[in-house]
């Protein structure tokens, strides 16, 4: 069967019994080659197999070796099992982010892909840069405790000068301010504003036709309860389809909250083609873009195995060796459509 899997689109597939020792080489000689190594075992997991740091930089100084965990390389807890949201809570942002009564997990965004993988990218390829310029590798230890805790770099920062309370809800970027926050139209849909600065925050009070004084206060803590409840009131005036009508394409800082299925019709992604259906798939096009190499829509992601035998040629294995790793069960392939 086809994987309908996103993330794992533009990929190439290659399926080895790894508890032999013939797969370990095999794995090992396509390393001499490589520029980067990802592995995602727990620590030490990766040097049992003989797939380890020293193992591949003896065949590839060069080799940017990197490696993905939640709780990092070291510290007490690196042999523990966990999940994203495990990794966020121990680095103050999951503490952060919900309603006063409870911390809300942000789906897997923080951890697995923002403080992981994405943060893993960045490191890579920095080391990838530095490989180049010296013909040296190195190990780039990507942990989603780090990474979590690194894009709470602002609140942190605000934190120490005082101008963030160290609780849910009360704060001008999480749900307190009446300026910045969710809010629920006639029809049940709800809408987003941001109007943090003067003058798009005057604009937002102008077209939502709101003359009361009292919002004035815009930046007087206490006031932000009864100033939000009094907007919740204006909003629940009218459908979220008229709300765009008035705001969208403003200073306003406006927005519609979208489903997944509705994002990828709104005029502004679709004039973005920023989503596309592949096989039927409604996902996410690449991004960022690039002027002189474009992004093209990576291929489907592939079935397990998929490209064992290209692979393994790749690596310098004969058609012979090949043939003998899939009869003894080391190697596996699946066909089919």
């Amino acid at each position: 069967m086809r994987n309908d899997s996103v993330v794992d689109r533009g990929r190439k597939s290659l399926s080895l019994n790894m508890k032999d020792p013939r797969a370990v080489d095999a794995v090992l000689r396509l390393v001499e080659t490589a520029d980067i190594l990802v592995e995602g075992f727990r620590p030490g997991v990766a040097e049992k197999l003989g797939l380890g740091p020293t193992q591949c930089h003896a065949r590839n100084p060069k080799l940017v070796y990197g490696r993905m965990t939640g709780w990092g390389q070291t510290g007490p807890l690196a042999q523990t099992a966990g999940h994203d949201i495990n990794y966020v809570s121990l680095s103050g942002a999951l503490h952060a982010i919900g309603s006063a009564a409870q911390p809300l997990p942000p789906l897997n965004l923080v951890g697995d892909y923002g403080g992981g993988g994405m943060l893993l990218a960045m490191g890579v390829l920095a080391a990838v840069t530095r490989a180049q310029h010296t013909g040296e590798g190195q190990v780039v230890d990507a942990a989603m405790t780090d990474g979590a805790a690194l894009l709470m770099s602002a609140q942190y920062g605000l934190l120490a000068k005082g101008l963030w309370n160290d609780a849910r809800e009360s704060n001008f970027l999480d749900g307190a301010a009446h300026f910045y926050g969710t809010y629920v139209c006639q029809d049940g849909k709800h809408v987003s504003v941001g109007a943090i600065e003067p003058q798009f925050y005057q604009q937002l009070m102008a077209l939502c036709e709101i003359t009361d004084d009292h919002f004035h206060k815009q930046w007087e803590q206490g006031e932000w309860p009864a100033l939000r409840d009094k907007l919740a009131a204006v909003f629940r005036k009218r459908t979220r389809a008229q709300w765009c009508e008035v705001l969208e394409g403003t200073d306003a800082c406006f927005a519609p909250v979208l489903s997944m299925n509705e994002a990828a019709e709104h005029p502004h992604n679709t004039a973005r083609a920023t989503f596309v259906r592949q096989g039927g798939v409604l996902q996410p096009a690449p991004a960022p873009r690039f002027d002189r190499t474009p992004s093209t829509l990576p291929s489907q992601a592939p079935r397990t195995g998929e490209h064992t035998t290209e692979l393994l040629a790749r690596a310098g294995l004969t058609a012979g060796e090949i043939e003998g790793l899939l009869v003894a069960g080391v190697a596996h392939l699946e066909l089919g459509v």
